[in-house]
């Protein structure tokens, strides 16, 4: 079911917003025509269970320098 791929896909990220917006752009980019674009959709949430989507230091990074905005 597709609740289990995004629940799949979201131990990688873990903003559900991003998710969303990530999956599009990789529906866009990896779908074929002639084929069903809920297939496409499957196949990236399957991908995205697998491996990191984005890369994963520039996103901690990104976290540490929000932390220090609020803090000052």
């Amino acid at each position: 079911m597709r609740s289990d791929l995004i629940f799949g896909a979201l131990t990688h990220v873990s903003n559900r917003y991003q998710l969303c917006q990530l999956a599009s752009k990789a529906t866009r980019k990896l779908h074929k025509p002639n084929t069903r674009l809920q297939d496409t959709t499957n196949d990236v949430l399957d991908r995205f269970r697998d491996t990191v989507p984005m890369n994963a230091p520039e996103t901690s990074a990104h976290k540490v320098e929000l932390q220090e905005r609020r803090a000052a």
